[in-house]
């Protein structure tokens, strides 16, 4: 187990690293940097005055050297100053964090207390009225976007109650949090349950006509003991890779629902310091959401072991 742990984080390290280099040269693959940006905007022409700015900024640099002078910084917990707000990065990132990691969360709480739950019952029913309004469901939460049902619900929340749930200033409260959030959360985190639902369901199926269960039944057990106990315990594993994998994409992926719902979070930034070419800014950005996907699967892998003592990793 040891040896398998150390193997996971030397492929996490080499993986950052990876990521690092990739969004080091897309970045400057992109035509264009703040300066250009700011001169454009502007109008101003004077080089003279570009090139300082350049040179002030490190841009002047051979990309090696400012490849080794941002990874160097990073590994010093010096993440850099921003070119926009000229302000330290590691400033600008924090307070963004818990609000995109509050949205993340209470998004994948709904999707798991939702979709797990109803992909149960839907195999139990099987082809009943209930399993096929509830696949009706999860398709539709599949095919709609979350922009559009985030769209949907402020429309609706203006015509029944005259008002709009943005945010628009930090709570004080945990509830007030939560009244904050719960609206985005469920918009996003509908599509995240269908997923869970059909998976959970195709899953039960295919436990539910094993032997074992089977043999269950015969045994005497009740109806609740053997799809809970016995089918649900074994078919939750691939439910479980679909979460991590669900969790991951919730830190990264709610740059429309942010923008809808106007929440000052880590991916809305991400995309204006994209706009602004803001090099520090969006690496490490980056960077940490990649750390967010990297130890995302390996807790999924850590959790096989607990829910099924079958699996061993071999040293």
């Amino acid at each position: 187990m040891l040896t398998y742990l150390i193997r996971r984080l030397l492929l996490m390290v080499l993986t950052l690293l990876g990521v690092s280099v990739a969004i080091f040269l897309l970045l400057r693959i992109v035509p264009g940097n703040i300066a250009d940006i700011l001169f454009d905007s502007a109008g101003m022409i004077d080089p003279a005055e570009k090139k300082k700015i350049i040179a002030d900024l490190g841009l002047d640099l051979s990309l090696p050297a400012q490849y080794w002078q941002w990874l160097n910084g990073v590994l010093h917990g010096n993440l850099g100053f921003s070119y926009v707000s000229e302000k330290p990065v590691i400033d600008e990132i924090l307070p963004r964090i818990p609000i995109t990691a509050r949205l993340a969360g209470l998004a994948l709480a709904f999707a798991i207390c939702a979709g797990v739950p109803l992909g149960v019952l839907s195999a139990v029913r099987q082809n009943s009225k209930l399993d096929y309004a509830l696949r009706v469901l999860s398709l539709s939460g599949l095919s709609m976007p979350s922009f559009w049902l985030g769209l949907l619900i402020l429309m609706a929340c203006v015509h029944l109650f005259g008002t709009i749930p943005i945010y628009d200033r930090a709570p004080a409260s945990f509830g007030a949090w939560l009244a904050m959030l719960a609206v985005p959360a469920a918009a996003v985190g509908f599509r995240s349950s269908a997923l869970i639902m059909r998976l959970t369901r195709s899953s039960m199926l295919e436990i539910l006509r094993q032997d074992f269960v089977r043999t269950a039944r015969s045994k005497g057990l009740s109806e609740g003991a053997v799809t809970y106990d016995h089918a649900l315990r074994n078919a939750v594993l691939p439910v479980i890779t679909t979460i991590g994998v669900e969790t991951a994409f919730l830190f990264g992926g709610l740059i429309v629902t942010e923008t809808v719902f106007n929440i000052p979070g880590v991916a809305r930034f991400l995309v204006e310091a994209i706009r602004w070419r803001d090099y520090p800014m969006v690496q490490n950005l980056v960077m940490f959401i990649a750390i967010v996907v990297v130890t995302v699967n390996l807790l999924v892998d850590l959790a096989y072991m607990l829910v099924d003592p079958r699996i061993r990793y071999s040293e």
